[in-house]
């Protein structure tokens, strides 16, 4: 069964062919490092997680590149606003995106490439790009020459009115094409700068990923990631400078870019107040079940974040979690992954199909009658949960909470002792006393055919 990718280039589905079978490569737009990050960023750390996962699954080596710019104007401005250094800025927020995106289950990419670590490559990109007559030097700044790159707007598929009204483009004197676009700009004394060929400056933000990938994963990728935002103009102005700086050679084989995030059908805005930042959801709900509601919508199309999906996502890992549990004494079969739910994940990544499939899977095992089908159905469930990164941790523990909700385990379970014994001796006056009892403290209990079990009840 092939891979089959959406690439926002051609606009449609292909087949995923590397270009070397020996190694894949992947690069997605990472975050800028001057605040949390809100939900909207978690959306591609999530879904080009899976695409990792996947790739991992069929191919022996697959190299993730996830940048962090950490220069940029918002950077500097919260650098002066809160009147720190910038690197104080940067570390502080590149630790807690690290954090908050373990949190959600996002495995480290291979490569972590910082834009101030390759300050050198940029200039000699730009270096080059003068040298081939595709950029120019004009008070101060670098601009690459648009007119030059004839395919310019093919991955956006914008006119160019369209284009320039979308670029937002600084109305300058010193550009010869209102489209043209900056790759190095002056920096003011008390900015951070670096000396260059055209003087002090810093690079222009479309540049830094170009060259990021070139240093790190070579001149032309297998896949390049991230939000649909990011197509025009940065993905855009990428194809343009990097293509121009490699002699026209192939920059990326295939275009990923996932949805929006909105809340309550809302887009989320600072002015509006609606931004919801991933640190703050992680105390109102599991990683996994903010990943998993992050997953319910396929990643092309755009996702409305309500409470009421958080509250069923964590109910539906209540109920698969709870499979688990009731299948703790039973061995898993290392065993492939169902054939429906690889063809739902082969299928440019239809996470809600393959989720109907967990679904599936713990129907049956609730079902089966026979120890090698639970065994079969067990490694099956935590195999397909290993791609979408679910189910990865212990169910007891799932359902007895992160450890930030502090309850007496001894006393619960002497509780549940004691309403047993009611139950056994037909007290169920004082067996329903017992459970409202440990409804009080938090508590949900759930008689099963093996016992009875209890979680946290706000898990």
């Amino acid at each position: 069964m092939t891979l089959v990718l959406h690439n926002t280039l051609t606009r449609k589905k292909e087949p995923f062919t590397p270009g070397s079978p020996d190694q894949v490569t992947m690069y997605v737009c990472g975050p800028t490092v001057y605040n949390y990050a809100h939900i909207g960023n978690a959306r591609p750390a999530v879904v080009f997680d899976v695409l990792f996962r996947v790739l991992r699954a069929s191919y022996d080596n697959v190299i993730y590149a996830r940048n962090i710019t950490d220069i940029d104007d918002k950077i500097i401005e919260a650098s002066i606003e809160q009147n720190v250094p910038i690197e104080e800025i940067t570390k502080k927020y590149t630790t807690i995106y690290r954090e908050d995106m373990a949190a959600l289950g996002v495995l480290p990419p291979s490569i972590e490439p910082k834009a101030t670590e390759t300050i050198d490559e940029m200039i000699a990109m730009i270096d080059g790009l003068i040298s081939s007559d595709h950029a120019y030097e004009a008070e101060g700044h670098v601009l690459f020459n648009v007119p030059s790159f004839k395919e310019y707007g093919a991955l956006s598929g914008r006119n160019r009115d369209d284009m320039i009204a979308g670029a937002r483009v600084e109305v300058a004197p010193y550009k010869k094409d209102p489209a043209d676009f900056v790759l190095w700009k002056p920096s003011e004394d008390n900015h951070p700068g670096w000396d260059s060929p055209w003087g002090r400056g810093r690079p222009g933000w479309h540049l830094e990923c170009s060259s990021m990938i070139e240093k790190h994963l070579g001149t032309t990728i297998d896949i390049h990631g991230g939000g649909h935002d990011l197509i025009f103009p940065h993905h855009e102005n990428e194809i343009a400078q990097s293509t121009c700086a490699h002699g026209h050679e192939l920059y990326v084989r295939y275009w990923l870019h996932n949805g929006f995030v909105n809340v309550d059908k809302e887009k989320m805005s600072k002015s509006i107040g609606n931004v919801l930042l991933v640190h703050e959801l992680l105390k109102q709900a599991p990683g996994e079940a903010i990943r998993l509601a992050l997953l319910n919508a396929h990643y092309r199309q755009p996702l409305d974040w309500t409470d009421s999906g958080l509250d069923q996502a964590k109910r539906t890992l209540d109920g698969l979690y709870g499979t688990l549990r009731r299948l703790q004494d039973v061995q898993a079969d290392t065993t492939d992954l169902p054939e429906d739910f690889r063809a739902a994940i082969q299928d440019d990544l239809n996470t809600p199909k393959a989720i109907a499939v967990l679904s599936r899977l713990a129907h049956a095992a609730n079902t089966a009658d026979s120890e090698t089908d639970r065994r079969r159905i067990k490694g099956e469930l935590l195999a397909a949960g290993g791609i979408l990164g679910l189910l990865q941790g212990d169910p007891e523990s799932w359902f007895k909470g992160s450890g930030d909700q502090t309850i007496d385990e001894e006393a619960v379970d002497a509780l549940i002792a004691a309403r047993n014994a009611a139950r056994a001796d037909k007290n169920f006056a004082e067996a329903d006393q017992i459970r409202d009892q440990l409804g009080e403290m938090g508590v949900t209990i759930e008689d099963t055919p093996d016992g009875t079990i209890w979680r946290l009840s706000d898990s």
